[in-house]
């Protein structure tokens, strides 16, 4: 089985550097992948409230026959459950839903600014912590403004943030202060447009150098960055393809060959943490 390495939060907490995304699996098709996933090496699964496959997620954990405590699932709260009295329903609904005494990770997915009630959410998730419903708690497409904030006015500080990372988008700024301030990176569409991005030549390249495939070289390169991947994929020779790109290990020049790609704005969906609401 792939030996991956992991990454430390300040409070000791410890993510490994690839995790399977589920978006998108759904239904028994979607357990079964979640459940083979496990079975190919995965110990960190990725959901949210949103994915409305909560309930498929917990029964491919179940259905994995992996000791439960070497398993850990994240979920995040929806923008419409921010508010107190509804952040502390969903938090508590999303663990039924998984079928878990407790979810490991617990993510604010998005800060919605205009809102202006993701402290409500962060405070919920604080006390979700201390009541047990939840291990560890972490956010998903905050700036640096945001998470100074949510500390400042709650005194806790995310293990995680969730952002927007590929080599369009190497987000060199965001991962500074994450390591600055012991915040896991965890990248979301850690491919980006993987079409247009596996054709580029310095990713053949890299991938030819270390007889890999273009997608292992793109998550070697997460890996070489610190950022924990959680790429997609239901099938088992793609999970065990992705999980195997842990131990490539790229040069210091191949790294900046692949990061120099970014471009000024190269968001998937112009989501721009200060203006994009989620609901």
């Amino acid at each position: 089985m792939t030996t991956v390495p992991t990454f430390t939060a300040h409070n000791g907490f410890a993510l490994p550097a690839i995790g399977l995304g589920t978006y998108a699996l759904n239904g028994d098709a979607g357990a079964d992948a979640v459940a083979g996933g496990i079975g190919a090496g995965y110990r960190l699964i990725d959901t949210a409230f949103n994915y409305e496959n909560e309930g498929s997620v917990g029964r491919g954990v179940a259905a994995s026959h992996v000791d439960r405590s070497e398993i850990i699932v994240t979920t995040k709260l929806p923008g419409r459950h921010h508010s107190s009295a509804k952040a502390r329903t969903s938090i508590e609904e999303s663990r039924s839903r998984l079928g878990l005494d407790a979810t490991d990770l617990h993510l604010i997915h998005w800060p919605n600014p205009s809102q202006d009630e993701y402290v409500q959410a962060w405070a919920a998730l604080v006390d979700a912590q201390t009541r047990g419903v939840v291990r560890q708690i972490g956010v998903s497409n905050f700036l640096p403004e945001h998470l100074e904030r949510i500390e400042r006015e709650t005194g806790v500080r995310p293990v995680v943030n969730q952002i927007e990372v590929h080599p369009y988008f190497p987000q060199e700024e965001q991962l500074a202060y994450h390591r600055e301030h012991g915040i896991l990176t965890e990248a979301w569409s850690p491919l980006g447009r993987a079409k247009e991005l596996l054709d580029e030549a310095v990713i053949h390249e890299v991938a030819a150098a270390h007889g890999a495939t273009p997608a292992q070289t793109v998550l070697a390169w997460h890996v070489a960055r610190g950022t924990v991947s959680i790429p997609k994929a239901s099938s088992r020779e793609h999970q065990e393809a992705n999980l195997a790109a842990a131990e490539i290990v790229l040069g210091d020049a191949e790294v900046s060959a692949i990061t120099a790609l970014g471009r000024p704005d190269a968001r998937l969906f112009d989501a721009d943490p200060r203006t994009h609401e989620e609901s």
